[in-house]
This record gives C-alpha cells, structure tokens and sequence, in this order.
C-alpha cells in the first residue's frame, strides 16, 4: 500500500512526488499520456521555483530571456531590460515536466504513465483509485490532473470558471531570441504573447475576462498574430486548451485529498502564468500530506489556508487589476504598461521577485485618475 497517490504528473504532481518521497514516503504517481508528453503552454518560467529544490535544473531549460517587449495592436513599443537576479527561463513542457519527474523517480517514487484514472472513491480508510489496469490504495490523494482533469468534480470541489487559450508552436531560425514579446489591444479581453526557444517560438492566446471568445476567433488571432511576426501558421502546430483562472479564494482539501496546480484553478488571473504556482502548490502539497502522515489532523485544512495566505489573496489583488486593464486595455497599456517603470515593475512580478500586493493599489488608483478630465 502506497503512503499517497498522485494523479497527473505535470509539474504539481511531480513535484509533490519529489518532496513526498524525498521524505521516505511511499508514492505512486498515475499519469494518463505517455511520458515525454507534449502540454501546449508557452513555457515561460519564473526562476524563483528553485528555491523549492535542491538540484539544478539546466539539462530541462530550452533558453533563456533578458528582456521583455510590449506593443499595442504591434506598434507602439516600449522594450524593458529584465533587472531580475537571474533571467526568465523558457521551457518546453514534455522536456520540463519528464525531468521533474525523473527527479521524483530517483528519490523512489513510482510513476505509472499511460495509465487513465476511470474512477475516485474516498472515505474513512483513504483512497481508492481505479484504472484500467488495476486498483491502487492509500490514506491521501493529490488530484493534480490539470484542467481538464475530472478528479476536482469526483471528489466534489466546485470547479473555477474557464478560460480560453491557445499555444501555437513554430520551429524555425531564433532571431533576437532574447526577448519575450507581449502583444495587447488585438486581442478583445485578452493578449498574446511570443516566447522563444531554443529552436522555434511559442505563441500563445488567452481570453482573460467577459466573453470568454470561441476556439475558431482565437486560431484565427493567432494566426494573424503568426504572419505578423513573418511567420507562415500553416507550418505550425495549434492547440486549443482551457484555462482555470484563479477568481476567488476556495477549498482545496477533503479529509483525505488535495487539489493542486491547474485542477486547484490556481493560474494567475492577469497573465496566466501556471508553472510556478503550480509547483507551489504542488511543494505545499507535499508538506501537508507529510504533516498528516505524521498525525497531523487539521494538516490537509491548513493546506488550503496556506495556498490562501501565499497565493490566493494576491491572485485576488491580480483579478482586481486584470478586471481593470481587460475593460480599459487602451489606457492601461498608455498609463500602465507603456511606462517603463511599470513593465519593469511587472517584468519582477514574472520572475517571482514582486508580488502584487507591492503595486496594485497604487496601479488601480493610476488608472482610475486618468479616466478623469485633467488628471493622469
């Protein structure tokens, strides 16, 4: 018998695998693709997430980027230098998400991959997984299997509002690949966004707010978004993919199970960055079923507690400005994001150095002044 089960092995489920076992823990991690697996996601990711690790994460960075660049509607630019302790780093997700779990595997955890959970039943004596290719047993569950995952319903969570966005991956020549690129006002309620690889680029969409768009309006942005940028989309790969923004402060614990990552809704409202807060989550997770292995009782309440306290109320500062910026994009992007201060204020956010607790008021407050005749 397994000490916890992990459903999904994406960058919360791995990572909470490492540190369970790490710990002496007896895990298994079911995975329903076959790893390596591709994930569309832009892949940028804040450096910030080793500071949750003790090993070196080189061999699973595709590149990494020193600047960031904004435009409205591609013109209008202004380019900030990252003044950041260590640059943003670009990944790919099967390359990232295999070697958090081969780290995870070195320290004894056991992944079972292509391997489809069909059913979840918890009660007094744990949690019993079931699969096709058997039955698995043990007293705590994490449900970490993305957006998309059906663990949150089963177990009964109320599930956060969805989201629309899409990746679009080109290969081609890197040129001026030091740059990530955000692209605002072509995009109604929402941005785009191109972040480079080592070998190729990856454009990404999201709706953010209000209507919610429709799968064919956003492949047809981003392709527009593609030729733009001189790149023929019909050579690239594009996938569509919901996104759970986090909206509101909720429970993520039963007496026997977590929700962690993109199933907890935890992707930052305003960006949709997902990677760090998934990992986040992810470690607490951890550190909660270790705490209630060792008797701890409230161990898997505190859990949501904490993920509320470090992440949740400044997600809600960020669905505060997101709510902001999506209905006046025009000026936000004049009074907010042109300013060379601001994009660098945000850049530092991005890699984990700021929080937004640190500039929302004094943002929102920025904004709301330039709606008035004489102000801003």
């Amino acid at each position: 018998m397994f000490d916890c089960i992990i459903v999904g092995a994406g960058p919360a489920g791995a990572t909470a695998a490492y540190h369970l076992a790490k710990r002496g823990h007896a895990v298994l991690v079911l995975e329903k693709d076959s790893l390596p697996r591709y994930k569309p996601c832009g892949g940028g990711v804040s450096p910030a997430v080793r500071d949750w690790f003790d090993f070196d994460f080189a061999p699973a960075i595709s590149h990494k980027i020193s600047k960031v660049r904004y435009t409205w509607k591609m013109g209008d630019p202004v380019e900030v230098k990252l003044d950041t302790t260590e640059p943003m780093w670009m990944v790919r997700r099967d390359v990232f998400d295999n070697f958090l779990m081969e780290q995870a595997q070195n320290q004894g955890a056991e992944l079972k991959d292509n391997t489809e959970v069909t059913a979840v039943e918890c009660g007094s004596n744990g949690a019993s997984v079931t699969t096709a290719q058997g039955t698995f047993s043990a007293p705590y569950l994490i449900a970490a299997d993305g957006s998309q995952g059906p663990l949150a319903k089963w177990l009964g969570f109320s599930e956060p509002e969805q989201f629309l966005g899409a990746a679009m991956e080109i290969e081609a020549p890197v040129t001026n690949g030091d740059a990530a690129h955000f692209e605002f006002g072509s995009l109604k309620n929402g941005f785009l966004w191109n972040f480079p690889k080592a070998d190729g680029y990856s454009l990404s969409a999201g709706f953010f707010r209000g209507n919610k768009g429709k799968p064919e309006q956003l492949q047809k942005q981003l392709a527009d978004y593609a030729k733009q940028l001189g790149f023929d989309p019909s050579q690239g790969k594009y996938y569509a993919h919901p996104m759970r923004l986090w909206s509101e402060n909720r429970q993520l614990h039963t007496s026997q199970a977590l929700l962690a990552g993109e199933a907890a809704g935890i992707l930052d409202p305003l960006t949709a960055e997902g990677i760090r807060p998934s990992i986040f989550s992810g470690y607490q997770a951890a550190m909660a079923i270790d705490q209630a292995l060792a008797g701890d009782g409230e161990a898997l309440s505190k859990y949501t507690q904490t993920i509320r306290e470090q992440w949740g109320d400044d997600m809600a500062l960020a669905h505060r400005l997101a709510g902001v910026f999506y209905q006046f994009p025009k000026i936000a992007y004049k009074v907010g994001v042109k300013r060379p201060l601001a994009a660098q204020l945000m850049s530092k956010i991005l890699c984990g150095e700021m929080r937004y607790a640190d500039i929302t008021e004094r943002a929102i407050a920025r904004l709301k002044s330039s709606f008035i005749p004489g102000r801003g």
